[in-house]
């Protein structure tokens, strides 16, 4: 899920000085925050529809506000069954799929085989514009609904048939083994009749099936969602409800959650991470996450994208950056400097190898300047590093870069930070292929496979592909590796790919991220899910 970093989000962040007034209430006090915790958050970069919400900021709204045919565990990450009873297959590329019965909406209708159908198709079809269409790309019929080029021949998706209210069947284009588990995504939530009925109606007040139900939701001020007491899943909300605090300046929500004005900050700012323990002792959470930071290149533009050259020149700016220096320094070791395009939280089984980037990863000043002559030197003698100034302390680290890259280059001014004001307009520049130099990019898992690491960021014309990368042995061994019914076998051909991403550097990565959070007094069991996102539904008002 892009923009993690993550990904990765006020009421109040205007101006620090109107912190302690307009952000005042989530410490308690009030008929309208009994039992509501308050968190950070930041605006979405799309309106919140399953299919169009492909980074963090939405996706924490979508895990509170639906439920679909699975859900990741949210200790353990395992892919297990919610309104699914059973997704059975004998050759790893005919499904059928079997509802549970009594879900339904918050608005009353019933959650049917034609909920996931019609979601689904709506989501693929080339004309809704849905960020999330290639998650649908290996179900039958997709190059109908959503041609490479031209218009659509077909409005759904010949793959999908529904067989009766709780049973459908879904027949993919090939064979992958794995693709159940990628359903617990937020692309593959079910949707009410209300969604078509009505669009724009719904995408003010969106309808879910989920714990919660969206209250109210003013743009750079606050969602609001209220608990849902027909919920029918077997994880209810333990409060009465979550309010999501924009913030632009996550030291202003963390000036906040020290001043009882706030109860969570799910993203502890660099600069405050050699105080967080004695701020908050135990109220402090610090683990690791599926998360990873990286550079990635406009490939798309021709001073940084293709290959020979413009390679050496990509992975001379990787050698050139300190990372182990970066991560203890700016981020206290909450990260560790990444040597690959996943994430140790996969473990080797799961598909993680530390060291497939190689010596690219490993910082050498002298080989870099090398590498960067050799690739011809930077564009017009200096490089912007593009990153959103809203969250997650990317002025610190980005500047640290920099630093690392000038000292390599013996220059003060060849590299500099370029900050965009916010997180939206920072995404909304990347998808409109605006970058003309690397720009900070993240990745929380979206699934615990290797899989999510690779093919949804790197494989031609993916949904957050946002370097544009595209090379078509990289694409062939993501299908063959998909097609693998062994996982071991399906694993090496995705580290396969891994070593094409080493040899072409669209992007560099950074560090792999632990999630962090800290919480207020007056709420107790809080805990991150392995995605670094609060289990918002399990927390309890003191």
């Amino acid at each position: 899920m892009r923009g993690a970093t993550r990904a990765k989000w006020a009421v109040c962040a205007v101006a620090v000085a109107l912190a302690a007034t307009a952000c005042g209430g989530g410490g308690g006090g009030g008929s309208e925050s009994a039992g509501v915790v308050s968190s950070s958050w930041g605006d979405p970069q799309n309106p919140l529809e399953p299919a169009n919400t492909n980074e963090v900021q939405g996706g924490k709204v979508m895990e509170m506000v639906f439920r679909g045919l699975k859900r990741y565990n949210p200790k353990t990450g395992a892919a297990e069954n919610v309104i699914a009873d059973s997704i059975e297959t004998t050759d790893s590329q005919n499904f059928t799929v079997k509802l549970k019965g009594g879900w339904t909406f918050s608005n009353g209708e019933p959650v049917t085989a034609k909920s996931f159908v019609d979601a689904w198709n709506y989501g693929a079809l080339l004309s809704n514009k849905q960020k999330n269409a290639s998650f649908f790309q290996y179900i039958d019929g997709f190059d109908k609904v959503h041609p490479s080029s031209g218009t659509p021949t077909a409005k759904t998706l010949s793959g999908l048939v529904v067989k009766d209210d709780k049973t459908f069947t879904v027949k993919l284009n090939q064979k992958f083994s794995s693709w159940p588990d990628t359903l617990g995504y937020t692309a593959f939530m079910p949707l009410p009749a209300a969604f078509y009925k009505d669009h724009d109606a719904w995408l003010k007040k969106p309808v879910g099936n989920g714990p919660y139900t969206v209250d109210s939701y003013t743009k750079g001020s606050a969602l609001k969602l209220r608990k849902w007491d027909k919920y029918p899943g077997s994880d209810p909300a333990q409060n009465g409800g979550i309010d999501l605090r924009v913030y632009t300046d996550n030291n202003t929500a963390y000036t906040d959650l020290q001043a009882g004005n706030l109860d969570i900050v799910d993203d502890v700012p660099a600069a405050q991470l050699k105080n967080v323990k004695r701020d908050l002792g135990n109220r402090y959470i610090n683990q690791p996450a599926g998360i990873i930071q990286t550079l990635t290149f406009p490939m798309y533009d021709k001073d940084w994208g293709g290959e020979g050259e413009k390679a050496k020149l990509r992975q001379g700016i990787s050698m050139a950056i300190d990372r182990d220096q970066i991560t203890k320094e700016i981020f206290q070791k909450t990260r560790t400097p990444a040597t690959d395009w996943t994430s140790p939280v996969l473990g080797e089984k799961g598909g993680f190898k530390g060291g497939l980037c190689g010596p690219a990863c490993e910082f050498d000043a002298a080989k870099a300047k090398q590498l960067i002559e050799e690739g011809g030197g930077l564009p017009g003698g200096k490089m912007t590093l593009a990153y959103n100034a809203d969250t997650g302390s990317h002025k610190d680290w980005i500047d640290a870069i920099c630093n690392s890259i000038n000292n390599a280059l013996g220059s003060d001014k060849a590299c500099v930070g370029a900050p965009v004001g916010t997180f939206a307009d920072f995404r909304n520049k990347i998808s409109a292929k605006q970058m003309t130099g690397p720009f900070r990019a993240g990745w929380q898992m979206d699934y615990p496979l290797i899989q999510n690491f690779l093919q949804p960021l790197y494989y031609t014309n993916a949904a957050s592909n946002d370097g544009k990368f595209s090379n078509a042995d990289f694409d062939n061994l993501v299908d063959e590796a998909n097609a693998q019914t062994d996982t071991g076998k399906a694993v090496a051909k995705f580290q396969d790919a891994e070593r094409i991403l080493a040899q072409q550097m669209p992007a560099i990565p950074l560090w792999y991220q632990n999630g962090s959070a800290g919480y207020s007094e007056r709420i107790s069991n809080v805990s991150l899910n392995p995605f670094s996102v609060p289990v918002y539904n399990e927390i309890k008002v003191v």
